[in-house]
């Protein structure tokens, strides 16, 4: 397994990350059998492993943790922190110092170690200032509770803006980036990847196989029922949608390149993703040993700069082929309150309702006297 170095930190980490999410309710339950993956990917030479609070509501950390008894010191363990924990109450998610204090705790005690290599903001939080995750962060990494810091799904400005405040505020800063990127993922390659690389961080990416399209299962005339990841999201795998259409059409030419090259279009897949400068590592998440077993049979494949090329003309650098592969919609997208202009005259006319409300409140109140 080939080993790089992540960013400028001069920890080394492999091609391949093991990622755990599958662990626990959401995927596999069983821990003999987690454990075993666990040891077949320590075997195959992986030495780094990712999860989150937040798979399977914190079964996946604990179940790696457990696997990990006893290994901890030979492995890179990565999680993340600010998906919603706590149901209905509002102050068990985010990326505010209240929350990343206590997740940091849960996640420690879960995972069964002192300290986390990297702690990772899993999701960008407009309600919360930049300085405020830094600094929470910075306190970790000063207390011996954290290594590095990472963030995860950020917009490119986003990211520009953290390295900012660490420098002006002195805080630690982002030593990682892990986007969504393969395939059928590329937008970052505009944006996110160059600027990793400006400020001499990682990409860990997540989904190379774009939520399981790439691994060759899903074929026109032939696509799987009843999967794992159909019956959790089955809007991902709806083919009535047009996006969905195309990606069956885009399957069979990516699968004739993949042919053309002597792999498979999961391998080449995989490939193509730790082929990009700015990547560091891709994470492959496992549900079952043979799925584990399918997906290190890649990790020493290659692509030529033809194969390169050819998936170039099948799917444009730069273009995602549904919005399912974005990863992280803005509030100001999905919230329409946030893309319009307060209308002056209805705020008037609110004020001089409320007056004249208040007005009819003090007659009342004299006329009981």
């Amino acid at each position: 397994m080939e080993m790089r170095v992540l960013g400028r930190t001069g920890m080394h980490v492999s091609k391949f990350c093991f990622g755990a999410g599958m662990f626990g309710y959401f995927g596999n339950g069983d821990q003999g059998e987690c454990s075993q993956m666990v040891d077949r990917a320590l075997d195959a030479g992986i030495n780094y492993f990712d999860t989150s609070d937040v798979y399977s509501h914190g079964e996946s950390e604990t179940i790696l943790g457990t696997a990990l008894k006893g290994k901890r010191d030979d492995v890179v363990l990565a999680t993340k922190f600010s998906l919603p924990m706590g149901g209905a109450n509002p102050n068990m998610k985010g990326n505010s110092r209240r929350w990343i204090m206590k997740a940091a705790e849960d996640s420690l005690r879960r995972l069964g170690t002192d300290y986390i290599d990297l702690y990772q903001v899993h999701r960008p939080d407009s309600a919360t200032d930049i300085d405020e995750t830094l600094g929470a962060l910075s306190d970790l990494v000063h207390q011996g509770k954290v290594r590095y810091i990472g963030c995860s799904t950020f917009p490119a400005e986003q990211i520009v803006e953290s390295h900012w405040v660490a420098e002006k505020r002195n805080r630690e800063r982002f030593r990682t980036e892990q986007p969504p990127y393969s395939i059928f993922a590329r937008r970052i390659e505009a944006d996110v990847l160059p600027t990793v690389q400006r400020y001499g961080m990682s990409a860990i990416v997540w989904s190379p196989l774009s939520q399981g399209w790439l691994t060759g299962k899903w074929r026109r005339g032939a696509t799987p029922n009843d999967t794992q990841r159909q019956n959790l999201q089955p809007h991902l795998y709806d083919m009535n949608r047009a996006d969905n259409q195309r990606k069956l059409d885009l399957i069979e030419k990516l699968d004739l390149v993949a042919k053309e090259a002597g792999i498979s279009l999961m391998h080449m897949a995989l490939a193509f993703v730790t082929a990009h400068p700015a990547v560091t590592s891709a994470i492959i998440g496992p549900r079952t040993f043979d799925q584990l077993e399918g997906l290190l049979a890649g990790a020493d494949v290659t692509l030529s700069q033809e194969t390169l090329d050819a998936i170039d003309a099948i799917v444009p650098p730069g273009t995602n082929i549904s919005h399912d592969d974005d990863g992280y919609v803005a509030p100001e997208i999905h919230d329409k309150s946030l893309r319009r202009r307060p209308n002056v005259e209805q705020a008037h006319d609110n004020f001089r309702e409320t007056i004249s409300n208040i007005e009819k409140y003090k007659a009342a109140q004299q006329a009981k006297k």
